[in-house]
Order: structure tokens, then C-alpha cells, then sequence
């Protein structure tokens, strides 16, 4: 009796700990992946300075309307970035780590709103391997740590959808208690969090939920459910959210309407005006580079799943819909003239929650189809360990350390995670080897990015110009140009130096320091300039030159001869 006391007890225990364990090791997961080493890397791309800038320039003018690049209105984006990381700026100080703080941040909402509604549908496992499979998926990590509107807009459409499931009913079962018919707080935050997303990308937002949900009420012919989403409710909370600054820039703006819905929407997605041509079938290896290193086991899960739909001739409500938001959000871009890697985002939850569905189920039918899930895992590893170790072998372009610190710690940790994920497999420990899998990258991100800033320098320009404001006086950097920069270079020169620089061209050369390409810097040189950098690759290089060098206005081409 005492011994069957004792059993009772301990199971309580082990429970408890294995909860605890299991919360620790999500908490640590959501803290590396999301928010460990924001600011590591500069501004890279011609976006994340702009968006930057913007940002700053409210904080410091105040205006928290009009968008300003330079000081002139911008109005490819709606604020809610800006907002954000001006808010950040103003809270924090002007940095990348601020910057990239408001993407952080909705990734973090819109993986715990996800979690919620996967336990409501299919259990508290699944929940845990969708806390894990999210936000240690490559494309999840890469969008959380970018100063852009992408995983606002992606976070706030989550949000937005995870409530759409709540009116349309599908979190009620015989195991839940029965939601009330018109269920309020679900019908605000709706339309809260879609008039967030519209204020982050733009009109889009409706386009992809409705389209989502109208295809979801065509295959189970729910219209009725569907139609609650247009509760006054929901449509009231969604105009006092999003349009009283659509109004407002317009009162201030007489040609906003133009610029941004004509130009950067509606020609956007029919035209090929913004030179973002892409194939058809763009979008399939951007996801499957989105869910490495989940990938192969996506792959199967697909395959798995689409066979079984197939045998069956049905699908659950709750799959048709998560189906729905993902496939319509990849036909409606894939359809698009003006093709974006981060444009498809918005997809990447909706396929992790069902990933994290199968895998829970593959996981509970025992020890073949939780081996064949292990098997596949460790080959992404291996397959991600045997890409980097190429890629090592050309990192000479970005940095002058070689082999990088950095690249040979990523390709050695996961050949390693590959090798344990397979033994434990074999040892029948699957669970154990999953777990493995899922921590083997925020370990990296914890761990193994102290050596990051060694790529700094060749693909960021904070570098130069933190170098060109530590040395050179205000006089020279007002008098600085730029010469053959790639564009996400230039501009985020002007954010470092905090001033826009003007192109050099041989007619003014009145200019001491000019700021240039690798490339670039030898032509100068062969005209009088003394180019250095403090690295072998750096991606921005320092030239000066003497006042009024007459060298430099010859030979350069397209030039022409002075008279």
C-alpha cells in the first residue's frame, strides 16, 4: 500500500518537472531565436536603413504622420513600422538592436497567438512542437531580425486569423466548453489586429484573410460562419484602427492615394514597373529555405497529408482553414508581377501549425513513423552542415578571417546535431532526438554568433562610416560623396553619417572624401585617390582625395574630356 502511495505520488512530480522543462526550454527558445544578437549586423539591403531613417526622423521631428525619407514624404509603407521603431529609438536609443525590435516582437506575438489556437484545435502536444518548430525555422529567425514591415505585417495577420478561428467556431469541441454565439472578444481583436495589419503592409491584409476564408466557407460550406466576420462590431473596431491615418496623410498628403494604393499596390502586383520578376515558382524554394531545417520533414508531411486527404475524400474544418490561409496567401503572390521573398511570410505559420499537427500524430503512432520523422531531420542537418562548409570555402569576399569562426562553428554544430539526431533515432529515443534538433540552432544563435561582427564589414556599411565619423570632422563629412555604391550600401551610409550623400561625378570634384566599392576604389586610384580600409573585404571603402585634384576629372567613363 505504502509502495502504491509512493508510484501515485512520484507521477505527479515527474509531470511537474517535465512541465517546468518543457516551459524553460520554449522560454530559452523564443528568447535566442527572436531577440539574441538584434544588432549583431548593420543595416544590410537598401530597406532596413530606409525604414530606419524614417523611424528616426519622427522621433526627432515628431510628425507621426508623414512618412519622410530625406525629408521628403515616403509613402511606400503604411507607420506601423515606423511607429514602432521610432517608439523603440525613443525608449532604447537610435540602434540596430531597436531598429529590429518591433519585427522581434511580432514574431513573438503571432508564434504564442498561434500556440493557443493550436491547442485549442489539436491538444497541448502539438502546441509544444509548434513552440518549438516556428521560431526555430530559418525564415522565422531571418524576418525577426530585420528592421522591415514583413513580420509586422505577417504578425499581425496571424493574430488577426488565430481570431477569425474563434468566430467561425472551429476551437469549439465535446472537450471545450461552448463558446457563446456571438463571441465579442474575438470579433474585436479581429478587427483590431487586422486594421494593425493594414497599417503595417496595406490594404493586402483583407485581400488575404477574405480570400482565405472565402475559400475555406466554398469547401465546407460554412457560409453562415463565415459570414460573422462582418460583424458591425468587427468592421467598426477595423475602421477606427486603420483609418483615421489613411485620412489623415491624405488631408496631409494630396497625392498619397496616388502614390500609395495606384502605385505601390495596385501597379505593384500587376505590372513589372518595381523590376521584381520572378518565375512562377519563386515561392517553393523560398519556403522550403524558410523551414529549414525542417524542410525534408515538411516534404513528407505534405506528402503524407495530401495522400491521406486524397484516400479519405475529407479534411477537418480546422485543416481545410489553416490550408486555406496558406495556400491563397502563396497563389495570391505567386499570381503577382512583383515577386519579394518576404512577401509569402504570412504563409510560414499557417504551414508550421500544420507540421506541428502531423508531427504530434507521427509522434503518438508509435516508434516507425517517430523514427522515419528523425531520419528525416538529421539529413537536413547534414545537408545545411555540408552547404556551409562550401559556402566557407568563398567567405574570403565577405571577411578577411579565414576559415570564418563563425562558419565553421555553424557547419561543425549541425554536422554534429545531424550525427545525434540519427543515433538516437536508431536507440529509439525520438523524442529526445527532436528536442535536440529543435535547440541544436538557438544554441548557435546563444553560443556560437560572439565572432558575427567578423561579416560585418563586408555587408554592411556601419563599419566605414562609424570609422569616418570617429576620424573625419564635420566639415569633410559634409562635403562627402559616394561613387558606384550598391543602393543598400548608400543608404546605409546616410543613415550612419545622419546626412544623404550626394553622388561624386568628375565635373565637381571638389570633394575630399568619397566613399566606394572594392571595385570601384581601384578606378579611383588610378586617378590620383588614396583608397584604404581596415579590412581585406570590406564592402564600403574610404577614399580622399586633394582638393581640386585635376587627375580626377579624366578617364573616368562616360566622362568625356574637360574642355
Amino acid at each position: 500500500m505504502t509502495e502504491s502511495h509512493t508510484a501515485i505520488a512520484e507521477k505527479p512530480r515527474a509531470g511537474t518537472a517535465a512541465s517546468i522543462g518543457w516551459a524553460v526550454l520554449i522560454l530559452a527558445t523564443l528568447y535566442a531565436c527572436y531577440f539574441r544578437h538584434l544588432g549583431v549586423i548593420g543595416f544590410a539591403g537598401p530597406d532596413e536603413p530606409r525604414y530606419a531613417w524614417i523611424a528616426r526622423d519622427m522621433g526627432e521631428t515628431g510628425d507621426w504622420v508623414t512618412p519622410r525619407l530625406y525629408g521628403n514624404p515616403w509613402f511606400e509603407k503604411p507607420p506601423l513600422f515606423y511607429w514602432g521603431a521610432a517608439v523603440c529609438f525613443r525608449l532604447f536609443g537610435v540602434s540596430e538592436t531597436a531598429a529590429r525590435l518591433p519585427s522581434a516582437i511580432s514574431a513573438l506575438l503571432a508564434t504564442l497567438a498561434l500556440a493557443w489556437l493550436v491547442w485549442r484545435l489539436y491538444g497541448a502536444e502539438a502546441a509544444r512542437w509548434l513552440l518549438l518548430l516556428l521560431p526555430t525555422s530559418v525564415g522565422m529567425i531571418g524576418f525577426s531580425h530585420a528592421a522591415a514591415t514583413d513580420m509586422p505585417f505577417t504578425g499581425m495577420l496571424t493574430i488577426a486569423m488565430v481570431a477569425a478561428a474563434v468566430v467561425l467556431g472551429l476551437t469549439r469541441d465535446e472537450n471545450t466548453p461552448v463558446l457563446p454565439r456571438t463571441p465579442w472578444l474575438a470579433l474585436v481583436l479581429f478587427g483590431f489586429f487586422l486594421g494593425l495589419a493594414i497599417l503595417a503592409k496595406g490594404p493586402a491584409a483583407i485581400l488575404l484573410s477574405g480570400g482565405a476564408v472565402f475559400f475555406w466557407a466554398l469547401f465546407t460550406q460554412r457560409w453562415r460562419d463565415a459570414f460573422r466576420l462582418f460583424h458591425p462590431l468587427a468592421i467598426v473596431t477595423l475602421s477606427a484602427t486603420a483609418l483615421p491615418w489613411y485620412l489623415l496623410c491624405a488631408r496631409r498628403n494630396p497625392d498619397f492615394f496616388r502614390i500609395f494604393i495606384i502605385e505601390h499596390n495596385f501597379k505593384r502586383f500587376l505590372t513589372a514597373e518595381f523590376q521584381h520578376i520572378q518565375p512562377f515558382w519563386f515561392y517553393l524554394p523560398v519556403l522550403l529555405v524558410a523551414f529549414l531545417p525542417w524542410t525534408f520533414l515538411l516534404l513528407c508531411s505534405a506528402f503524407g497529408s495530401s495522400r491521406n486527404v486524397w484516400r479519405r475524400r475529407e479534411i477537418s474544418p480546422s485543416g481545410c482553414f489553416l490550408l486555406c490561409w496558406a495556400g491563397f496567401c502563396v497563389l495570391f503572390f505567386t499570381v503577382s508581377r512583383s515577386k519579394l521573398p518576404g512577401y509569402v511570410l504570412p504563409a510560414v505559420p499557417a504551414i508550421a501549425a500544420l507540421l506541428a499537427r502531423d508531427l504530434s500524430r507521427r509522434l503518438e503512432q508509435g516508434l516507425r513513423n517517430a523514427s522515419w520523422a528523425c531520419g528525416e531531420v538529421a539529413l537536413a542537418f547534414v545537408a545545411m552542415g555540408v552547404a556551409a562548409e562550401l559556402q566557407g570555402r568563398k567567405i574570403p569576399f565577405v571577411t578577411d578571417i579565414y576559415p570564418a569562426p563563425t562558419v565553421v562553428q555553424f557547419y561543425a554544430l549541425m554536422f554534429l546535431a545531424g550525427i545525434a539526431i540519427a543515433t538516437l533515432a536508431v536507440l529509439r529515443r525520438a523524442q529526445i532526438a527532436l528536442v535536440i534538433a529543435a535547440i541544436a540552432l538557438p544554441a548557435f544563435l546563444i553560443f556560437g554568433m560572439g565572432n558575427f561582427w567578423e561579416l560585418d564589414g563586408g555587408v554592411s556599411a556601419r563599419p566605414a562610416a562609424l570609422g569616418a565619423l570617429n576620424h573625419l570632422t564635420k566639415a569633410d563629412l559634409d562635403k562627402a560623396t559616394d561613387y558606384k555604391l550598391k543602393r543598400g550600401l548608400g543608404f546605409g551610409l546616410n543613415f550612419y553619417l545622419h546626412r544623404e550623400l550626394r553622388q561624386w561625378t568628375p565635373d565637381n570634384p571638389q570633394h575630399p572624401i568619397i566613399f566606394t566599392s572594392v571595385a570601384s576604389s581601384k578606378e579611383l586610384e588610378t586617378l590620383g585617390a588614396r583608397c584604404e580600409s581596415e579590412i581585406a573585404y570590406a564592402a564600403v571603402i574610404t577614399c580622399e582625395v586633394s582638393q581640386g585634384e585635376p587627375s580626377l576629372m579624366r578617364g573616368v567613363p562616360g566622362s568625356g574630356e574637360p574642355k
